[in-house]
């Protein structure tokens, strides 16, 4: 009688097509490649520490583990989110016990080690600096945020990408070749939907082929198209880290948008924010920041139809109070760009920073007391309504000794361009009055 406990587990489609060795891995030939670093550290067999840093599915613990079989190294794989200090304890106790048995080098590989706090990394820092542990991090943060600096000063940093189109697509040609398709066929734009669907993650695009395998048996399919694939398939958001690198990316690629005036791909980057699960109030804020920042006074009234956008989400919410924050990042990048009150702005604040606390001048005081009439507060100020053009020539309103200082220079595009007009227009009277 069969153990039913003894049986091996049904392992996922992404596991059990796990590649080997370096020329059976899709994608990072940026890495992997004739004469490229990961390549080259095998071929001369000289491992080093290092964190692998990228999205989800495209490789990183496949990679960890190829380097680990390629190098003859003990392989001991730690996740940071179970493990603790206990754990790097006994790793490091068991690479001594395997160093002094066989010679054998060990390969510490700590999965989502931005997880790890400063003590948990400081625990195995000076293993790794002894040679005793060849380090390999995993990481989807950025590590110059999440990793020690002394553990980054000892491990290179190397950036694995998402997989494209033509790469998904040829792993989807390597699991039909495998026989894990169970004789489906799927049409072109089925196998693009799929690809899309993956955004990039060879692991979420294996688990979503197994999905559809199954569902097509279970309803006697035989042969697989999108509109099967949008019945059957759940589909989650696209990869999307509301507080990591990708949400900052996106929001910068948004914003360099519509300071680059094209519209086009400013709506781009926000639909595909939206579609990934941003909050639609944030996206607003950043909105208005935009309007404030890249167009300013050469066109008010994006900061009126960027607070209108936001107002309007505000009522009408989700979806419908987004095609309000559409057309706003669509007028913002077609407005007339000035950064000049930004510059003006941001240069006044570096400066009263690091200034002394000037005095005000006593003709521009306020006199709400006889004693302070009497010391002269607000006397020989000229009323700018009672002079001609509305403009006492040759007034000063700066502290003493900053007359000449001129922060705000407009730029010569929308509204700003007569704004310097009049600008100059008013400092030639100041010169007449002199």
């Amino acid at each position: 009688m069969n153990d039913l406990f003894a049986k091996e587990p049904h392992k996922p489609l992404a596991e059990a097509l796990r590649p080997s060795s370096l020329d059976d891995v899709i994608g990072q030939q940026h890495l992997i490649g004739s004469g490229k670093p990961l390549r080259m550290a095998i071929e001369a067999q000289v491992p080093h520490s290092m964190i692998l840093w990228g999205p989800p599915g495209v490789g990183k613990t496949t990679l960890a583990r190829i380097l680990a079989g390629a190098f003859d190294a003990d392989f001991i794989p730690l996740s940071a989110v179970l493990s603790g200090v206990k754990d790097i304890r006994e790793a490091v106790e068991r690479a001594h016990a395997t160093l002094q048995r066989s010679g054998r080098r060990t390969i510490l590989f700590v999965d989502e080690v931005h997880r790890f706090n400063k003590s948990q990394q400081d625990a195995f820092l000076p293993f790794v600096e002894s040679g005793l542990l060849t380090f390999i991090g995993a990481t989807t943060e950025n590590p110059s945020f999440e990793v020690n600096a002394a553990l980054l000063s000892r491990a290179q940093v190397y950036v694995l990408l998402s997989l494209s189109r033509d790469e998904l697509l040829a792993l989807f040609r390597r699991a039909a070749a495998q026989g894990a398709l169970d004789g489906l066929t799927f049409d072109d734009d089925a196998r693009d939907a799929l690809a899309g669907y993956a955004d990039g993650d060879a692991r979420r695009f294996l688990n979503l082929l197994e999905q559809t395998r199954t569902a097509a048996l279970a309803r006697k399919v035989g042969r697989i198209d999108s509109a099967f694939l949008g019945e059957v398939l759940s589909v989650n958001a696209r990869r999307f880290d509301k507080g990591g690198d990708a949400f900052y990316d996106q929001i910068s690629a948004l914003h360099k948008s519509v300071r680059g005036s094209n519209p086009d791909a400013a709506l781009y980057w926000l639909t595909r924010m939206l579609d990934g699960g941003a909050d639609p109030r944030y996206l607003s804020r950043r909105i208005v920041r935009m309007a404030w920042e890249d167009i300013g006074l050469a066109d008010p009234r994006a900061m009126q139809i960027a607070n209108d956008a936001a107002l309007t989400y505000e009522r009408l919410g989700s979806p419908e109070g987004e095609l309000a924050l559409g057309q706003a990042v669509i007028y913002l990048a077609i407005a007339a760009k000035s950064n000049a009150g930004y510059k003006a702005y941001n240069a006044a604040r570096a400066f009263v920073a690091q200034d002394q606390s000037r005095p005000v001048p006593v003709h521009l005081r306020n006199a709400p007391t006889k004693l302070m009439k009497e010391l002269g507060y607000g006397h020989d100020y000229r009323y700018a309504h009672d002079e001609p053009h509305a403009y006492a020539a040759g007034e000063t309103y700066m502290p003493e000794g900053l007359e000449d200082v001129h922060w705000y220079e407009p730029v010569p595009r929308g509204l700003e361009s007569k704004i310097a007009d009049k600008l100059a227009f008013l400092r030639q009277l100041d010169e007449d009055a002199k």
